[in-house]
């Protein structure tokens, strides 16, 4: 029987792994591409990706991001608040994110991955309310699809970006 963690697991792997052979081989100067020269590149996408789970994760499970809390922030050493995202970022703030390589992407990623399935080891309640800023409140269900389309929807993004470098 497929319980609602099975499915969570798999959906959360796909976007590892999506994201994970995007970025495989790639140089720093391919993970910079900018469609148009302003468009989002791989390397902001698939960071952002990246913090947005471990910042919607480690809220939903009361725990440290691994952004902080491992050091990938301190490795990354880009020019934000720890805090911060990507979200609303405007294209001079994308362009910032430079200088970091498939294997930084890929092990920020893997560690985001561990703890997203730790806390879904935890047989967490997904009628719990996680967020009551929204009307309706925001269960932890509907947050955690709300992080999977967005991930999602960001990995195939940094996708089509890798296949516009061919």
């Amino acid at each position: 029987m497929t319980t609602q963690n099975d499915l969570l697991r798999d959906a959360f792997g796909r976007i590892r792994g999506t994201a994970a052979r995007t970025v495989d081989g790639l140089s720093a100067e391919q993970l910079e591409f900018r469609p148009g020269g302003t468009g989002n590149s791989i390397a902001w996408l698939v960071w952002h990706l990246a913090r947005v789970q471990d910042d919607h994760i480690a809220d939903a499970a009361g725990t440290q991001q691994a952004w902080t809390a491992d050091g990938w922030s301190d490795r990354f050493a880009l020019p934000f608040e720890a805090g911060e995202t990507g979200y609303g970022m405007d294209p001079d703030q994308v362009a910032s994110v430079r200088g970091i390589t498939a294997e930084q992407l890929t092990g920020y990623l893997d560690a985001v991955h561990r703890r997203t399935l730790a806390f879904l080891d935890t047989d967490p309640d997904f009628d719990r309310v996680v967020d009551e800023n929204w009307n309706p409140p925001v269960t932890l269900a509907v947050r955690l699809v709300s992080i999977l389309s967005d991930d999602l929807q960001h990995a195939g993004q940094a996708g089509y970006v890798r296949g516009l470098l061919a």
